[in-house]
């Protein structure tokens, strides 16, 4: 068995996935699994009936990892089938360069490793730093603080099926943590064309930071945000207003 398996989705080399991995040795032995390039907002991508390509590597520091020409999801996907020794005790995705707040859930590949994890039946913290251009290992090392005091949590408690965490640090100092709920993202997308070739651009995501109680408040006053959560997306209070729509065929 694995303890803790790491991966994120900016890719084997990225600052965030050495400082997570290098502090969580603290709570047991650390294994790498990770994209071998940038795969932001991928979302729950699984490759299927597609070869991938599996190679070794090493980290800055010289940690072994294992390096996927595949999405954050199929190198959760691809431990569970048995390229690593599996079960993990837990899986941790990240530290993710920029926030996972409000709708990014639905985009984020570092939020759908861990729900792929769920889905395998391991419990899973997804970890992200509120910082889009940190650069360096050390503007992970906070973030990377606040993932072990989790982490060491759910390792004690365990997680409901099918339910993961979802871990946002604002960068530099930060007040404490704060229980949230999923706030509203508001996204300011451009479009860029050239010739026949399009891209979507634009800054960085907004969000309503003033409803107390959600990741985006939290963050932007200066706290953790830790947000619960699950895989059944059915929206249940809807249901009754469907049933008197009496829908028959």
């Amino acid at each position: 068995m694995t303890d803790i398996l790491v991966t994120n989705d900016d890719g084997v080399q990225a600052p965030g996935l050495l400082a997570l991995a290098q502090a969580l040795r603290q709570l047991g032995e650390v294994q790498v699994i990770a994209p071998v390039r940038n795969q932001s907002a991928s979302g729950h991508k699984k490759t299927l009936f597609q070869d991938i390509a599996v190679s070794q590597t090493q980290l800055a520091d010289g940690t072994p990892a294992l390096a996927v020409d595949g999405s954050p999801a199929d190198c959760i996907a691809l431990a569970a089938l048995g390229i690593v020794a599996w079960p993990a005790r837990i899986v941790v995705s990240g530290i993710n360069r920029g926030g996972n707040m409000g709708q990014d859930i639905t985009y984020s590949g570092t939020v759908t490793a861990a729900l792929e994890a769920s889905i395998q039946g391991v419990p899973a913290v997804a970890v992200s730093l509120a910082d889009r251009h940190a650069d360096q290992i050390a503007a992970y090392e906070r973030a990377a603080g606040a993932a072990v005091a989790v982490v060491r949590r759910v390792l004690e408690h365990g997680l409901p099926s099918f339910t993961v965490l979802n871990l946002n640090v604002p960068p530099g100092e930060f007040k404490g943590i704060r229980l949230t709920r999923q706030g509203l993202r508001i996204y300011t997308d451009e479009l860029e064309r050239r010739g026949d070739v399009y891209r979507i651009v634009g800054p960085e995501p907004g969000g309503d930071i003033n409803q107390i109680g959600t990741d985006l408040w939290a963050v932007h006053h200066g706290y953790a945000s830790l947000t619960p959560l699950h895989l059944d997306m059915t929206a249940h209070r809807l249901l009754a207003d469907l049933a008197a729509w009496d829908i028959t065929l």
